[in-house]
């Protein structure tokens, strides 16, 4: 998709939660961490759901069914269906039925949520490379996954089978910080067989796919915390997207932000989505947002002012991008950042 790169971080005059019909959400480091409710996500959800905006649970951990993630969020505080949550396990057995024929079986590795989706496609989940698989599929697992399932994985996959991914996020946020995830997994099985798999989840295309499929959102809003997949996937998919700095992503490492990994909006966490968006100003020799005016000085950021942290940032965000243009940012930032307290 060939797009013009996002200089800045754009304003809205209405509340998000008006201007968008449907907010796509993921749940790591957005809705909870560690199973427990993020800082105003019960509040905010609630509010933006009585407004009439429709909430959908877009998650690339493959482990849980729909049914146990939307009983997690009804215990939470943030009623749901299993109707509203979309899981990359249910996108990659999607690829997957349509690429083997019906009662094909498939090595599983990972947990009853990649079991659930692949039978709903009716395809056969299998547990041993030596039950005559067609295919594999690897997902994440879980904090207890024994070291054995990778070795059937690449068992299987060193015979030449087909091998797919739910996703290959790296790392995931926890209750006691950030984790190993899924993509670390499939980086075992990569280095043991030297295979690349297809991969479903975000930021790929299949999971956008799926995500429309099942919401029919007319005007979706992708709400992430993680660059490389939420940000991205909203980019491969075309559609506006809002970052919270709830989860994995930094102040520092936004600004430092690539073109496809540039959020629509930017807030410290999902009030943002109840609230109208600060326009950010050009001015002579750099930008202004609220209270905050950022510039460059040298081979460094320079941020004057005082006023709302998130401001400062969104004008730091709107200097570096249009600096670095279809590049990173490697404009120093550490010091104005640090200050901004973020």
């Amino acid at each position: 998709m060939n797009q013009t790169a996002r200089t800045r971080p754009d304003g809205s005059e209405r509340a998000l939660s008006e201007a968008y019909d449907t907010a796509l959400l993921d749940l790591d480091g957005v809705v909870y961490a560690g199973g427990e409710a993020i800082a105003y996500a019960v509040e905010s959800l609630g509010a933006a759901r009585e407004g009439g905006m429709h909430l959908a649970y877009v998650t690339n951990n493959a482990a849980r069914t729909p049914e146990t993630v939307a009983g997690h969020l009804t215990r939470l505080g943030v009623p749901a269906e299993a109707s509203d949550v979309i899981t990359s396990a249910q996108a990659v057995a999607r690829l997957i039925s349509e690429q083997l024929p019906a009662a094909s079986r498939v090595l599983v590795i990972g947990a009853e949520g990649l079991r659930v989706a692949l039978r709903e496609r009716g395809l056969v989940p299998v547990e041993s490379a030596d039950d005559d698989p067609a295919a594999v599929v690897q997902g994440y697992g879980g904090p207890d996954m024994p070291w054995s399932r990778l070795m059937e994985a690449s068992y299987a996959v060193a015979r030449g089978l087909p091998w797919f991914a739910s996703n290959t996020d790296l790392t995931i946020p926890s209750g006691r910080g950030i984790a190993p995830g899924n993509g670390a997994a499939v980086e075992v099985v990569r280095i043991a067989t030297g295979a690349t798999p297809q991969v479903a989840g975000k930021p790929l295309p299949p999971m956008h796919r799926e995500t429309v499929l099942r919401t029919g959102a007319e005007r979706p809003l992708v709400v992430g915390d993680r660059l490389d997949t939420d940000i991205e996937g909203a980019h491969v998919g075309g559609v506006d997207s809002l970052l919270v700095l709830t989860g994995v992503t930094t102040a520092a490492q936004l600004v430092a932000a690539r073109p496809e990994h540039r959020p629509t909006y930017v807030a410290e966490d999902l009030r943002g989505l109840l609230v109208p968006q600060p326009e950010v100003v050009p001015v002579e020799g750099g930008f202004r947002c609220g209270g905050w005016t950022a510039s460059v000085g040298g081979d460094a950021l320079v941020l004057e002012g005082d006023g709302d942290a998130m401001d400062g940032l969104r004008a730091l965000c709107a200097v570096a991008w249009t600096a670095a243009g279809d590049r990173a940012c490697e404009l120093d930032s550490a010091k104005v950042v640090a200050r901004l307290g973020l």
